[in-house]
């Protein structure tokens, strides 16, 4: 049993640290994602070193100080997506109907053929915006019951895991599908009016994840999403960035994105949201992000039951406030934030286009 302890809490010590290391690999960008398996896995190792151990020996000692060093450092990264935590976005108490917005969002797994599981959540909650992502032409199909609903709409079906539809009952001034990194990995840009006559910008994204079997790095993954970023808080855009970024809530790109563009995460103080993977609880991590900048407060927002993908929908619905921007402390990025991201970008964009 010792040995056991010992081989385990050296390997969830190591994969505890191996995030620190400033690396685009995959094969180290894959160590933000366990943050909450690895704390209940080294809180086990501690109790089988309490109870297996002699506390007197320097090497059971070492193992607990280590553990508990790991362990606490784990749950600070997770912290902010408790509910011990204070709430980035604050709830609005009462709600303006011309100037809210609601969204649903839903990775609907290319191969998966439950449409109408999707089209009876959209029933449901009603919401003014319906994103969904790896939606090919059998999913767009599928949803054309969705156009008599959602007059607007923008339309990628592509075969390749990255399609992706946005239908809307609010207009669009304009609206505009952008491959900021890679010829086959579209985004989708719009500007979309309220009901009260407000523009705000609306983006829908799906960057390629870092991965043995598509990209080596997270490098273009993450220059695409500090572009966007970028763009949003030089523009000072009132905006929503909404899509499965396949990256952690609580990994360093996702913060830097955050302080570079001075958006907001609904989930901060309200719970993790996990959307990935539905079929698998310990595997389960928060990947379907929302984000809105300042001058927005929460109504609320959802994990929505399963639709048959390996991602469950996400529902958020969202106020319109500018005089919330005043309520809020938006995140800030510092010189070397600013210094990253343009490294970041230049890396895939080259630095003459930066």
């Amino acid at each position: 049993m010792k040995i056991l302890l010992i081989i385990c809490s050296s390997l969830f010590c190591l994969m505890s640290i191996i995030p620190l290391i400033r690396i685009d690999h995959w094969s180290v960008r894959v160590f933000d994602f366990p943050r909450t398996q690895l704390i209940i896995l080294m809180i086990l190792c501690l109790i089988g070193w309490l109870i297996y151990g002699n506390t007197y020996q320097y090497l059971t000692i070492g193992f607990i100080l280590a553990l508990g060093i790991t362990t606490v450092y784990q749950f600070i990264h997770i912290y902010p997506y408790t509910r011990l935590a204070p709430k980035e976005v604050i709830k609005r108490q009462s709600m303006t109907p011309h100037r809210s917005i609601s969204l649903l969002m839903a990775n609907v797994l290319q191969t998966n053929t439950k449409a109408d599981k999707l089209l009876l959540l959209v029933k449901e909650y009603d919401p003014d915006i319906v994103l969904t992502l790896e939606s090919n032409a059998w999913w767009e199909n599928a949803l054309s019951d969705l156009d008599k609903s959602y007059p607007h709409s923008v339309k990628v079906p592509l075969e390749n895991l990255y399609g992706m539809h946005l239908f809307s009952k609010l207009a669009f001034q304009s609206a505009e599908v952008k491959y900021l990194i890679d010829k086959e990995i579209p985004s989708i840009h719009a500007l979309v009016e309220l009901r009260s006559g407000d523009i705000i910008n609306f983006y829908g994204l799906h960057p390629m994840p870092p991965s043995p079997t598509e990209s080596e790095t997270s490098t273009d993954r993450d220059a695409e999403l500090l572009m966007v970023g970028r763009k949003i808080k030089e523009n000072d855009e009132t905006a929503i960035v909404a899509g499965d970024m396949n990256d952690v809530a609580w990994s360093y790109t996702n913060s830097l994105f955050q302080r570079i563009s001075e958006l907001l995460d609904p989930r901060k103080g309200r719970g993790f949201f996990s959307t990935f993977h539905a079929k698998i609880p310990f595997l389960r991590w928060a990947l379907d992000h929302v984000f809105v900048s300042a001058d927005f407060t929460l109504i609320s927002i959802k994990r929505l039951p399963g639709i048959g993908s390996d991602h469950f929908p996400i529902f958020a619905h969202f106020q319109y406030h500018p005089k919330a921007e005043k309520m809020h402390k938006a995140p800030q990025a510092d010189a070397e934030d600013r210094l990253l991201a343009k490294e970041k970008i230049a890396k895939v964009v080259g630095i003459d286009k930066i």
